[in-house]
């Protein structure tokens, strides 16, 4: 039998949200299951995300859905075909955002006076591969690489986690083993 014919028994609130982690996951984009650590500065911007698509661009696709929709035909109508779409989108984003605001552990560790490295660190270190950098270890929704901002759920963050100044890590990842030093540990309100 189709797995599209079969459907397990279970919470129908929780049927959107599983087909939409089942996608994400597929995708590759899902968040990591368990904890959801977050900074108080990417708790902020979620939420801001969250306001925008809810008090601006929901209301406008909606205004624009329904001027389409009193068009007439709807088979061959852009504005309507793109606006159902885009609808689907922004609903999809606006049940990952709740969820994930929901589920998330604010994690204040700006001004924090330790040289051991903890979520919301930034760390300078030196690498024979990729020479000196600065990484700060973030939550997973606000993983950004190419501003050196790195998931906790990382190799390289996991390598360096509880790690000291002065320390040198071994880092294990796809592309191979390197040798890290720990130069600096700071703990600076993340932006």
């Amino acid at each position: 039998m189709s797995k599209a014919f079969v459907r397990e028994l279970g919470n129908p609130g929780e049927d959107a949200f599983d087909d939409e982690q089942a996608e994400l996951q597929a995708a590759g984009t899902a968040p990591p299951p368990g904890r959801n650590y977050i900074t108080p500065a990417g708790f902020a911007r979620m939420k801001a995300e969250l306001r925008q698509l809810v008090e601006v661009e929901r209301p406008e696709v909606v205004r624009t859905v329904s001027w389409a929709a009193s068009n007439g035909d709807r088979s061959e109508n852009g504005d309507y075909l793109y606006g159902k779409k885009r609808l689907r989108e922004i609903d999809r984003r606006l049940r990952f955002l709740i969820k994930r605001l929901e589920d998330a552990e604010v994690v204040q560790s700006a001004g924090r006076d330790t040289d051991q490295v903890f979520f919301g660190a930034t760390v300078a270190l030196r690498s024979a591969a990729h020479g000196e950098r600065t990484v700060t270890i973030v939550g997973a929704d606000e993983a950004e690489p190419s501003r050196g901002r790195v998931s906790w759920h990382s190799p390289i963050a996991r390598a360096l986690l509880k790690a000291r100044e002065g320390d040198a890590v071994l880092l294990r990842s796809p592309a191979g083993d390197e040798e890290l030093e720990i130069l600096e540990v700071r703990y600076d309100p993340v932006e």
